[in-house]
């Protein structure tokens, strides 16, 4: 399954950023963290290396754009 940061909202965009900055799982929306859970991006309280790359695709387009 491959998901862009656009298919993500604004919930689950946050929650990403979150944790990639090393914030506290306890400032995620609860229902964000169960569908990342599910599209395989979060695995406990912290991101997996899709979650990662996602985040990192992101920024990089950002600050590229």
């Amino acid at each position: 399954m491959d998901i862009s940061w656009a298919d993500l909202d604004g919930a689950e965009q946050r929650t990403i950023a979150v944790l990639g900055a090393g914030l506290s799982i306890e400032l995620c929306d609860p229902v964000a963290l169960q569908t990342l859970r599910r599209l395989g991006l979060i695995i406990g309280s912290h991101l997996t290396a899709a979650g990662h790359n996602l985040r990192r695709d992101a920024v990089v387009k950002s600050v590229a754009g």
